[in-house]
């Protein structure tokens, strides 16, 4: 693994003087070296809402199974999947929740428990999954430690957000409180703050990873996301949770992944494999339309830095286009503001959530709910959470439905429809086809485009530098590249491709539906030639 950047050794020592030498010692060192990092930072990134004592560490990993894949390895888990330790409250990062303790587990955190995993806390968030910078959490925000740093900290005028919604999952990683973390991503929230960190992030093929124990905010597009520093230990922890859930009612059936893996096994024989470095055979699509005019240039040299070094590896890259890719983000926030309106129907304060302790009217029991359901719901959301609620309700209304609601389930198909036009790979969620057809010279294997417009956004920009409504445009905005593939369901991987200004950037890869280990294999080609590192 990379160690912690210099300048925050300091702290790091300073803090870790203060643990149980006993304790420590009968942790693994990158065990032990994790924990006391989580705990010695975490002060000063906010990149947790909660983690266990180093004596609660001890006894889970004295608990976990010796021969796991992931035997010792230190984790972060997004405080959006149910666990069942006392000291860690599943919260959501709402008010809502504050209080929540789950009597039962994620599939996939079971998943990782019984594979060695040591769990050492819940990581910050945008309150569910709500937001692209991790502001708007009820724990306040998660901060970027990728950066210049001084040796007390942050330097003050360059606080910056770690990204949303998972930005507490690619801050942990960042600053080394633990090797791998578990995020969601339902228009972006794993691959931004990835890129904003300087780390991987991978959201899989929806359906591949169980959302069992996962508070959704928007079905059809939440998955379970991995963040990294390498691409070993993403691969490693994917393959330890992927397969059917039958409590999933979104999980991929059995057929489509053994069509998937029939499909993509055919499709990765064309590849050169006479050197684990080279890519002959290999086709990048670079799509026009995923460079738009909010794009900072700043982006664009490590950008071309990255296709050099495809080329040179032997990869052939051409121009594609994604005409639909313009609406892709009005689609996406009308679908999932609307399925956040059902999912979170459920928080009232009578079934779930922090109930109201207004006094209520003394009358029938419909007159005594309305107004305990509206003052509940009031002060147990963030406004970024009741704005979106807003939003879906009006999209599901009966005079909106047509106009919006079902436009953007339009758009979503033909945005499906544009990626499997690009793909020399079948959808294997179309097709029974298990044999690859003859490669295309207009499909490709994979597309390349910028993860995020710029490098991560202050925590507090100067308040002459834009008004509080171009604010709020560019927070959405951050968005832009990100939502097609989540619209589309497909693997998509931001990788760190280089630094501007000191601060991180990163490309985003993207194959097609069940591609996912494909994908991390060409990651793993790009890490031994030097990317990101």
């Amino acid at each position: 693994m990379k160690s912690l950047h210099s300048p925050i050794s300091p702290l790091l020592r300073r803090a870790s003087s203060t643990f149980s030498p006993a304790i420590l010692s009968q942790l693994p060192s990158e065990l032990a070296d994790s924990l006391a990092t989580a705990h010695a930072l975490n002060p000063t990134f906010n990149a947790f809402t909660s983690i266990l004592s180093p004596t609660e560490v001890l006894k889970a990993y004295q608990s976990s199974p010796k021969g796991g894949r992931l035997h010792g390895w230190s984790v972060g888990v997004k405080d959006v999947f149910c666990t069942t330790e006392s000291g860690l409250r599943t919260t959501a990062a709402s008010r809502m929740l504050e209080n929540y303790e789950s009597p039962f587990e994620a599939t996939v955190v079971t998943k990782l428990r019984n594979a060695g995993g040591v769990v050492l806390g819940k990581t910050n968030m945008d309150e569910f999954g709500m937001g692209s910078a991790n502001l708007n959490s009820h724990f306040g925000a998660a901060l970027n430690p990728a950066g210049a740093l001084a040796s007390s900290g942050i330097v003050s005028n360059q606080k910056r957000v770690a990204g949303g919604s998972s930005g507490g999952s690619a801050a942990a990683v960042a600053a080394g409180m633990c090797r791998i973390a578990l995020a969601s991503d339902t228009g972006g929230s794993t691959r931004l703050p990835a890129s904003y960190c300087g780390v991987l992030g991978l959201k899989p093929s929806y359906g591949l990873l169980s959302r069992w124990g996962m508070i959704a905010y928007a079905s059809s597009l939440d998955c379970v996301g991995l963040v990294g520093r390498e691409v070993g230990d993403i691969a490693a922890a994917f393959d330890v949770m992927e397969g059917y859930d039958e409590k999933d009612p979104t999980s991929a059936s059995e057929k489509s992944r053994d069509v998937a893996n029939s499909l993509h096994g055919q499709a990765a024989s064309s590849v050169e494999t006479s050197s684990p470095t080279n890519l002959t055979g290999l086709k990048i699509g670079i799509p026009s339309e995923y460079f738009p005019s909010e794009l900072s240039p700043s982006v664009l040299p490590a950008f071309r830095n990255l296709v050099s070094l495809l080329q040179s590896l032997g990869a052939a890259v051409v121009p594609v286009s994604l005409p639909s890719t313009t609406r892709a983000l009005g689609a996406y926030y009308i679908i999932a503001s609307a399925e956040a309106g059902s999912n979170l129907a459920r928080f009232d304060g009578v079934r779930f959530g922090t109930r109201s302790s207004t006094d209520l009217p003394q009358s029938g029991e419909e007159e005594r709910l309305r107004p305990l359901y509206a003052e509940t719901r009031s002060q147990g959301f963030g406004k970024e959470v009741q704005k979106r609620l807003l939003l879906g309700a009006h999209a599901l209304s009966a005079d909106a439905f047509n106009n919006y609601y079902l436009q953007a389930q339009t758009v979503r198909q033909t945005i499906r429809d544009e990626f499997n036009r690009v793909f020399s790979t079948p959808s294997p969620l179309t097709t029974t086809i298990t044999t690859a057809p003859t490669p295309s010279a207009s499909k490709v294997d994979f597309l390349l485009h910028p993860t995020s417009i710029s490098i991560a956004p202050l925590l507090n920009p100067p308040s002459s530098a834009s008004s509080t409504s171009e604010q709020d445009r560019s927070s959405y905005i951050q968005d832009i590249l990100s939502v097609p593939a989540s619209l589309a369901g497909l693997p998509a991987i931001s990788v760190p491709m280089g630094r501007v200004d000191g601060w991180p950037v990163g490309a985003q890869l993207v194959g097609q539906w069940g591609g996912d280990r494909r994908l991390l294999e060409l990651v793993k080609v790009l890490e031994e030639a030097g990317v990101g590192k």
